[in-house]
């Protein structure tokens, strides 16, 4: 196939969860496939992100395209601003007309067989009726997100944006989803509720998947006693929550049967207010950005994910997995994976059930290793790259024989659903 693949970002340095899942995905996909990645490039990814892209990649197209750094004065008026668009902020930001005009003329110049778009955010730059298949690949259901940032926030000024935010990416997400020959979702779960909730029919869930060679214990690594492991993309709502929630509400009964317990947070961009609890707190380390998150995995005697907000399926989960970790997560945060309560990991909703957890799981050696050794045992068999990307791209060349065969069809579901976005009607 050929395939012509719409992102807003370069992958390198791949250092969160979406990008992982792309760059593997595209890796494979290379293998057999000719890939053309057309994305916007604001200029933030890493000096020698162009030359890498020939890693999952034959061609690459980059769109300049600027948009205001979190928290600064620009960021705020563009929020101010979006109150009275009918577009999301957080996909609003990437609008770009020449986005738009590169795709026509790519897919009139190469003739892929499938435009494959990669998140919702790039969806409202892709024009409808290109003549070929579209795919989207939904990471997560946006609108799921943004509600539960919603019910999550106490702050009624916050709390009321945040509806607002939430309602419009509802409607957004909706209408999109039915603009493409199929939607791929990374779980059950997500597959099912845009079934239901927005009445997509041509929708499929293909697994997340891990580098089980990659992530694999390394011998002679010691773990630290009493130690406590978090990695994610520390500029990601949802991690900055699970952090917070951690350190206020489970953290402290932790520390009344344990108070050596040690908190390792690993991720990009943390926040001031994080790095300050850190400094005033030397039992909570905050790395930044590291080039390998292995060691600190391996150093840790329990992977944490207490998210309460999110959507898709946490990558995070599976390399601990692989990296044969104990591992405790809220149900929101394992939501969509096919693990189970006891056997690959132990779940926990409230601070104190989330606290006792820990506790039993750093006071038996046994239960640590069994828990480990069974997550490992599940993710190699099942969660390969290569089986995952499998499915992808039957899913993908699937989508093309349909429009071959039931074209007229195809055009009338994919009418021009996104004509009203500003400075985007055909």
């Amino acid at each position: 196939m050929k395939i012509l693949w719409i992102k807003t970002e370069l992958l390198h340095p791949v250092d969160k969860g979406g990008k992982i899942r792309t760059y593997e995905m595209l890796k494979h996909l290379k293998r057999d496939h000719q890939v053309t990645y057309l994305t916007l490039d604001d200029g933030t990814a890493s000096p020698d992100a162009r030359e890498k892209a020939n890693e999952y990649c034959h061609e690459l197209v980059t769109i300049p395209h600027r948009t205001h750094p979190k928290f600064s004065p620009g960021f705020y008026v563009e929020l101010l601003k979006n109150l009275f668009s009918r577009l999301p902020y957080a996909v609003k930001k990437y609008e770009s007309v020449q986005m738009r005009q590169e795709i026509l003329r790519r897919v009139k110049q190469d003739k892929p067989d499938v435009v494959v778009c990669d998140f919702l955010t790039p969806s409202i730059n892709l024009p409808s009726k290109l003549g070929c298949a579209t795919v989207l690949f939904q990471h997560n259901v946006e609108a799921m997100i943004w509600q539960r940032h919603y019910e999550t926030q106490t702050n009624p000024l916050k709390r009321l944006y945040l509806y607002g935010q939430w309602r419009k990416m509802r409607a957004l997400e909706r209408d999109e989803c039915h603009r493409y020959n199929h939607v791929i979702a990374v779980s059950r779960e997500d597959c099912e509720m845009m079934r239901n909730d927005y009445g997509v029919e041509a929708v499929t869930d293909v697994p997340t998947g891990v580098d089980t060679e990659f992530f694999r214990p390394q011998t002679g690594v010691p773990t630290e006693p009493a130690s406590l492991v978090f990695t994610g993309s520390m500029d990601w709502l949802p991690n900055v929550d699970a952090i917070h929630w951690f350190c206020s509400e489970i953290l402290p009964l932790v520390r009344v049967q344990m108070p050596n317990v040690r908190l390792t947070v690993v991720g990009r961009k943390p926040g001031n207010d994080l790095l300050e609890l850190s400094k005033r707190d030397s039992s909570i380390v905050v790395t930044g950005r590291v080039d390998d998150v292995r060691p600190f995995m391996e150093k840790g005697a329990v992977y944490i994910v207490p998210i309460r907000i999110g959507g898709g399926t946490r990558l995070k989960i599976y390399e601990a997995m692989a990296m044969e970790k104990p591992l405790i997560s809220t149900t929101v945060g394992a939501e969509g994976l096919p693990v189970h309560d006891g056997e690959e990991l132990l779940i926990a909703d409230t601070p104190k059930s989330f606290a006792d957890a820990i506790i039993k799981v750093l006071s038996n050696d046994t239960l640590a290793a069994e828990l480990g050794k069974r997550a490992a045992a599940t993710v190699r068999e099942k969660f390969g790259w290569a089986q995952v990307t499998g499915k992808f791209v039957e899913i993908c060349e699937s989508a093309c024989q349909e429009l071959r065969a039931n074209k007229p069809a195809i055009q009338e579901r994919t009418s021009n659903a996104s004509s009203w976005l500003p400075g985007f009607s055909e």
